[in-house]
């Protein structure tokens, strides 16, 4: 028995997946980027030292995306901040 289609009233339209964006750059992909790039050449005992004003959002949602981009990586990194600055480092395993 051949199926017939009915016309069924959707609640939101439809696009091909051929025109669909490949992959997700979140908003603090640039940021992250940067941060895991100097991560990889910073020399033990020393840390990062970024003006809190430079951060394309809150030092704690920036936190939380390094956290899971080290994490996804296995790298171990503490931060911390202060009134002006955000700081990030290497910590020992």
């Amino acid at each position: 028995m051949p199926t017939t289609k009915k016309n069924v009233a959707r609640n939101f339209k439809t696009v091909s997946q051929e025109d669909l964006p490949s992959g997700r750059n979140g908003k603090h992909h640039d940021i992250v980027g940067q941060l895991l790039e100097d991560l990889e050449h910073l020399e033990p005992g020393r840390a990062m030292k970024i003006p809190l004003a430079e951060l394309p959002d809150s030092k704690e949602n920036v936190r939380s995306a390094l956290n899971r981009a080290t994490r996804k990586r296995n790298m171990q990194v503490a931060t911390s901040s202060d009134d002006g600055y955000f700081y990030v480092w290497k910590s020992k395993p």
